[in-house]
């Protein structure tokens, strides 16, 4: 190990969540409808940005750590465990950001064994801090004479799905209050992956999600059992790895800078106001609106898309303008996101769906929705010969 020891003191101080608050600006969105970040974790305010957080624009490189046990011997190759996630996220993000981010990944060819048993680290979804301490001490010293972490913006330690203490509903982002040093870089957060194999699809789409400050999305009910998908379904893999469109709200899109705000439109005037919506999975959105807001308070809006079969989203159970609600005040996990079922009465893809009562929300042609708790109705007109949705907005 080379300059990592000095450092791992740090580790006393790990949390599950960012301990990192307030924001700092750097590129912020502008306009009135561009809700202001909050000290909430993952705050959806795209005003300004956190730059705790690095932003996913252009290329970044990711290194990926395959740590074995003493008590167990791998029986899947590190090149077979590769493929489990690669090239399916990198293709996952090229396509969500129109291609303005490439993720690439420098899997390391062997095993690197852990000093101790894969049962002594207690592993589990609500893994105890100094267990996880331990953790991540262990595998930072351990990788440290084989990789040069200086090279690399993001760092995967992937665990011997098969050893005995592994569990795979572990699997999350590790950020550090007070960073990491190896090799003469910070390392502010790591993805710890327990996963079996194969993996869940989308798994790794949806933590890499979070070293780029997006929120969890799903409700997790209080004793761990029940319905975990009841804010967003399937609408974005931050709710669910299994959605059937898995791709980011253009909101995300937006506060991660792959839309611009000439692409995003605020609905301010009170009345009827007509606009096309592009689909939001098309590729390249050089011109034309993919996400529309209407500001409902100071922390709240109403964002609508149109949600098609492309893309990140060509399993998508029912296409049409999607409508969900964005509070920036509520913290990862509470609910920033909601998405309103127009179709109140009914599912779609019962066999398919994480939540069959929201696959089929979107409003579709011919129909008119109106937002409870609001003065706003979508009504969707049809669509043109380009495929883009016209939609009338009325605000009183």
């Amino acid at each position: 190990m080379r300059t990592a020891g000095a450092a791992l003191t740090a580790l006393v101080a790990l949390a599950a969540t960012s301990l990192v608050a307030g924001p700092a600006l750097a590129e912020p969105h502008i306009g009135p409808c561009a809700l202001e970040r909050s000290s909430a974790h993952h705050s959806e305010g795209v005003a300004s940005w956190n730059d705790a957080y690095p932003r996913p624009l252009g290329r970044q490189r990711a290194v990926m750590v395959f740590l074995s046990f003493p008590d167990a011997t791998p029986r899947t190759a590190p090149k077979a465990l590769t493929r489990d996630y690669f090239p399916a996220t990198s293709r996952f993000y090229a396509r969500a950001s129109y291609g303005r981010f490439h993720l690439g990944v420098d899997p390391r060819p062997k095993w690197i064994e852990m000093p101790h048993s894969s049962t002594s680290y207690a592993i589990e979804r609500d893994w105890a801090a100094a267990h996880r301490s331990a953790y991540l001490r262990d595998a930072l010293a351990a990788a440290d004479p084989e990789v040069d972490f200086s090279r690399y913006d993001l760092v995967y330690f992937v665990a011997d799905p098969d050893a005995p203490g592994v569990d795979s509903d572990a699997t999350k982002v590790v950020n550090f209050d007070r960073p990491l040093h190896a090799d003469g870089t910070d390392i502010g957060r790591v993805v710890t992956v327990f996963e079996k194999h194969p993996p869940d699809r989308n798994v790794l789409a949806h933590e890499t999600g979070h070293v780029y400050d997006l929120p969890d999305l799903y409700h997790r009910p209080a004793d761990g059992k029940g319905d975990w998908d009841t804010y967003v379904g399937d609408w974005d893999v931050m709710g669910s790895q299994f959605g059937l469109a898995p791709d980011f709200f253009g909101w995300h899109k937006w506060k991660l800078g792959w839309l611009g705000d000439d692409q995003v439109t605020c609905v301010q005037e009170a009345g009827p106001a007509r606009l096309t919506l592009e689909p939001l999975s098309a590729p390249d959105p050089a011109t034309g609106t993919r996400l529309a807001v209407v500001r409902t308070g100071e922390d709240s809006a109403v964002a609508l898309e149109a949600r098609t079969a492309t893309g990140n989203d060509a399993d998508v159970c029912e296409e049409g303008v999607l409508v969900y609600r964005v509070r920036s005040g509520v913290s990862s996990g509470g609910g920033p996101v909601k998405v309103y079922d127009s179709h109140p009465g009914t599912g779609a893809c019962q066999d398919a769906s994480v939540q069959s009562g929201l696959a089929d929300a979107p409003v579709k042609t011919g129909e008119t929705f109106t937002v409870p708790g609001t003065h706003v109705k979508v009504a969707v007109e049809g669509r043109d010969a380009s495929g883009g949705w016209t939609v009338q907005v009325t605000t009183a």
